[in-house]
């Protein structure tokens, strides 16, 4: 396949990385131009998880121009960037390339569909991977979990099967899901519980499970997430959610969700698509969060300083 990497951060970067390696010829898109230069000159490093490798067949690029048209585009840029990657995935799109939206949180599908026919479009949901940058031309990952994929319309397509054999060619764990919307709130509940906790905390997700002040905020944001889900219908694959929880954070103790890493870097973060989506979600139903309230509003405070 023709793969476009729309966002070449942590996770993009493994996604380029494992997808060229298995034989796929991978464009890399992004804006961190010293990133884009090492790629090119060096070829982009990854380690953890998947081993550690360095692959120099990936093309990187900050201008999609010159790209053409794609069988692929994995957008995985985080929540902000997503309006102008659509623009950017709209440019690398025939009638039969498929767009691949991955972000945490809620509202990338809505953005993504402003620019591209949802019939076009899937959603995927990858967890456990914790990774981050070492550098421009190098990801690391300390876990590497399920890649959850699925229509944005629903139901179990050809298509779906052809992009879920392609992850799983590249050595990813993935399957395909007929209501992947699911799988989002299943992954929301986990990032609000870690990704905000551990930004106004400073602690690994490990720490924030061993730490009962920063645990009681973790399981207060992820209870509220859950309690709203089940309002809105939502079917969720589990019926605790602290067991849920604990399960998930001990398998990354050591990870720094991205949120963290943003305000380590003094960069505005995801807050609004994650625990800053779920009062608004609440009061659809009926209802209020206001954990998930306090810690998107700390966070937001903090960052009016970046």
């Amino acid at each position: 396949m023709k793969i476009a990497i729309v966002g070449c951060g942590a996770m993009g970067s493994i996604y380029a990385a494992l997808m060229a390696d298995a034989g796929n010829e991978v464009w890399a898109v992004d804006t961190w131009q010293a990133h884009v230069d090492a790629i090119n000159s060096r070829g982009l490093r990854v380690e953890g998880a998947s081993g550690d490798r360095t692959v120099t067949s990936i093309r990187a690029t900050a201008d999609a121009s010159a790209i053409g048209t794609c069988d692929l585009v994995v957008v995985a840029t985080k929540a902000s960037g997503v309006a102008a990657a659509a623009r950017t995935a709209l440019s690398l799109t025939g009638p039969d390339t498929v767009i691949l939206t991955i972000q945490n949180g809620l509202g990338a599908a809505d953005r993504i569909a402003e620019a591209i026919p949802t019939s076009q479009v899937m959603l995927g949901v990858v967890g456990g991977f914790g990774a981050s940058m070492k550098g421009p031309g190098h990801a690391h990952h300390n876990g590497m979990e399920m890649v959850r994929l699925g229509e944005m319309d629903g139901g179990e397509t050809d298509r779906l099967a052809r992009v879920v054999n392609v992850w799983q060619q590249s050595g990813f764990a993935a399957k395909g899901y007929p209501d992947i919307h699911q799988m989002i709130w299943e992954k929301l509940i986990c990032n609000c519980a870690v990704s905000g906790p551990c930004c106004i905390t400073g602690l690994t997700v490990g720490q924030v499970l061993g730490n009962a002040d920063a645990w009681r905020i973790a399981l207060g944001c992820a209870v509220e997430a859950d309690t709203v889900a089940r309002a809105k219908g939502i079917t969720l694959g589990f019926d605790d959610v602290e067991d849920y929880l604990r399960t998930f954070a001990a398998k990354i103790p050591n990870s720094k969700p991205s949120m963290l890493q943003d305000h380590e870097a003094r960069r505005r973060s995801e807050i609004d698509a994650i625990n800053g989506a779920i009062p608004g979600e609440a009061a659809k139903v009926g209802l209020q969060a206001p954990v998930n309230a306090f810690v998107a509003a700390a966070i937001r405070a903090r960052e009016s300083g970046f």
